[in-house]
């Protein structure tokens, strides 16, 4: 199929990209290209087109997380190309992706940009023998197919015709072969013996070929070269294929036939196929040989590939939630199955984690049925035993609760073990009859087990982040007191590594009814110990700030509180006292991000406070309070490091690019603006890595009457 132009018409598939993956590979003379767009409302970036592998090979890469630490999300997110010159640098940046990509290339990926909006990316292989950086001449043609296509996509997009994902890949045709079959043959191998196409089936074998291989021309052309020999039925031998594929480097092997000699393979590949060179080699006895049979089941290709990108995924899946849905995305289409349930036990009932592909009666009859119910998935679960089933005769007429799986017919029920115990059920569904030969189940076994481990793995994680969320909440405000004349909002975002709970807080104190105490402050760690020991300096600050200290007496007082506690945790705090009538707040900092303040008339400055030592440091400190006007209308922002700090960015001009966002921010609710600028933090860190974000915005109105006129000057003061 061919690409035309950028607007998808009724009934055309055909987009702009399908044409630059096309036009790019030619000009780089990549022997893989991929291109995919992102879908902010799935948080997915997905695969829509490739060139140069088969769509069934690529499903695996079809779907990836905006989150993932992978080449295409890193490249979607930080709106940057990503080059990684070889497997070892590939290794060192990305584990996730070498460990399920283990093949010997060079890779960029570049973002669809245009007018400041990236649309998805194109990923372009080449052999590991590639320059180890990209020429000037490549650079500026991939830059200009990205550019083409992300203006294509957005004038579709405001056409009101967008172009979405295909929901399987295209895969592009390379430009029709020129010549005769057997002259690309010897073309690419002066003594070639054999031709493959890229699925892996034979397409021409030289009469001595088949005779070292024990089999008739005939019983070998069009089928797949592992399928139609038996004892070639091994996924070693499928993964140097694989790498073939992949890398388009020369991947060799070696085989033994049972009654002849050992057999040295040799594959050469490029876009129309792969040739291979069948030689008689000498194989060392101790060295591991195939010694199947003809009665073996042949083996299904890239066993040993999907289990390591499935192995892969699941390890970067943390809550219950990632790993259903991490399986459910990536399991069905790599299995060919068309159902997929995930279902567990609590406490004697039913619990149906993640279903697709059945119907919706399937979740509302299994979910909560008793465990003593008379179902195949209970009998599963409680022996511990896997089922198969190639037709679902036999099935329906044992377990009449089949039906609501719907009209599958095969099914398989597979237990989920881990330390000899069953802790669920996998239930997959084909719409057609399947055999289970015994490869596919040993495969499906050994996916049953990685399931296992990850889903346990994940209930702990999620047991553990629960209990850490609890702790959080009873330690932050269930609301702020309101008090007129005074707007506020407030917003806590935990790190998105490790358990959901830090020592970033927040509070409003209402000292009368006509003042309040703001503190923000931040104790250091992630940890359980570090949310304790900020409740404890919250509660500390709310006491001293209810009995009338001022904003410096606070500050020493919680100060020596911590020496008193003799903790190795530090704290930094600020704290303000907002004066409503006369219009003025009072503020004192230790080690604390300074406030922004952004004045009625527009105009945001980074307030300068005496910095002061991080509290828990020196008991015997001193801390220095502040005065700063504020007329109504006025905007004070208190936050914590996590808003601002970024690696390779001065925390100066971080700070001072807040207060511009602040300053630039349209007229809306506090609440809008506190979630615009904790967006506008998680999208320009790495999502993996960043810090827990505390936020407290306030801001005044002429509600309350003032008792005395502001200060002249605007800026801060020392203050009493």
């Amino acid at each position: 199929m061919s690409a035309q132009d950028g607007v998808r018409r009724d009934g055309d598939t055909a987009s702009v990209l399908d044409v630059e993956v096309e036009r790019v590979a030619r000009k780089v003379g990549a022997q893989i290209v991929a291109g995919y767009l992102d879908v902010p409302s799935e948080q997915l970036i997905r695969l829509t087109v490739v060139r140069g592998v088969p769509e069934e090979i690529a499903l695996p890469w079809s779907r990836v997380p905006r989150a993932a630490y992978v080449p295409v999300a890193e490249a979607v997110r930080g709106r940057q190309p990503v080059w990684l010159g070889d497997q070892q640098e590939l290794a060192s940046r990305f584990p996730r992706t070498a460990l399920s990509f283990p093949y010997p290339v060079a890779m960029y990926v570049a973002p669809l940009l245009d007018a400041d909006e990236c649309w998805g990316a194109v990923l372009l292989l080449w052999p590991e023998t590639h320059p180890p950086e990209l020429s000037a001449e490549e650079r500026r043609e991939v830059d200009a197919s990205c550019r083409r296509a992300a203006q294509g996509l957005r004038r579709a997009a405001e056409a009101g015709r967008p172009v979405m994902p295909r929901e399987v890949p295209l895969s592009l045709e390379p430009p029709e072969a020129k010549g005769d079959p057997l002259a690309r043959l010897v073309d690419r191998l002066p003594g070639g013996v054999c031709e493959m196409d890229l699925e892996g089936r034979l397409t021409y074998i030289s009469s001595h070929a088949s005779e070292l291989l024990g089999r008739r021309p005939d019983e070998l052309l069009h089928r797949n070269l592992f399928e139609a020999v038996p004892w070639l039925h091994d996924p070693s031998f499928e993964n140097a294929y694989l790498a073939a594929l992949f890398s388009r480097l020369p991947t060799a092997f070696r085989a033994r036939c049972p009654d002849g000699p050992a057999l040295s393979f040799t594959l050469y590949t490029d876009d129309w196929g792969i040739t291979a060179t069948v030689e008689p080699a000498g194989l060392p006895a101790e060295e591991r040989i195939s010694t199947l049979t003809a009665a073996d089941a042949p083996a299904r290709a890239g066993t040993l590939f999907h289990l390591l990108h499935m192995a892969s995924a699941l390890a970067e899946s943390k809550t219950v939630q990632e790993v259903t849905d991490s399986l459910s995305d990536q399991t069905m289409p790599v299995l060919g199955a068309q159902g997929f349930a995930l279902i567990s036990e609590e406490e004697g009932r039913m619990v149906v984690l993640s279903s697709r592909g059945f119907p919706d009666r399937m979740r509302e009859y299994f979910d909560g049925l008793p465990m003593t119910s008379r179902t195949e998935g209970v009998r599963v679960m409680e022996t511990g035993t896997p089922s198969f089933h190639p037709h679902s005769v036999t099935l329906v007429e044992t377990y009449p609760d089949i039906e609501p799986y719907g009209d599958m017919a095969a099914y398989v029920y597979l237990p989920l073990t881990i330390s000899g115990r069953t802790i669920g059920c996998l239930v997959l569904g084909y719409e057609r009859p399947r055999p289970f030969l015994p490869d596919e189940r040993a495969e499906l076994v050994s996916l049953a087990g990685l399931i296992a481990q990850a889903l346990e793995r994940a209930r702990l994680y999620d047991l553990n982040a629960g209990a850490a969320r609890g702790l959080q909440a009873g330690l932050l405000p269930n609301e702020l007191p309101r008090l007129a004349g005074l707007s506020t909002a407030a917003r806590y975002r935990p790190a998105t590594s490790g358990l959901d709970v830090g020592g970033d807080f927040y509070d409003l104190i209402r000292l009368d009814h006509e003042r309040a105490a703001a503190v923000v402050g931040d104790v250091q760690g992630h940890s359980v110990r570090a949310a304790a020991l900020m409740g404890q300096v919250r509660t500390a600050v709310h006491s001293h700030a209810q009995v009338g200290a001022t904003a410096a007496e606070v500050l020493s007082r919680t100060n020596r509180l911590l020496a008193d506690l003799d903790t190795d945790l530090f704290a930094s705090c600020v704290y303000a006292c907002i004066d409503l009538p006369r219009r003025r707040a009072l503020l004192a900092s230790a080690g604390h991000p300074p406030p922004i303040l952004r004045r009625p008339g527009g105009g945001s400055e980074v307030l300068d406070l005496p910095p002061g030592l991080l509290l828990g440091v020196d008991p015997d400190i001193d801390f220095h309070t502040t005065e700063v006007d504020l007329p109504p209308g006025s905007l004070l922002a208190l936050y914590t490091d996590g808003l601002v700090e970024r690696p390779g960015i001065d925390l100066g001009d971080a700070i001072g690019d807040l207060a511009g966002a602040i300053d630039d921010a349209p007229e809306e609710s506090l609440g809008a603006l506190c979630d615009r600028l904790i967006s506008r933090a998680q999208r320009t860190a790495r999502e993996e890595k960043s810090d827990d974000i505390a936020l407290l915005l306030l801001q005044t109105s002429d509600t309350a009457a003032a008792s005395r006129p502001a200060h002249p000057r605007g800026g801060a003061r020392p203050g009493g």
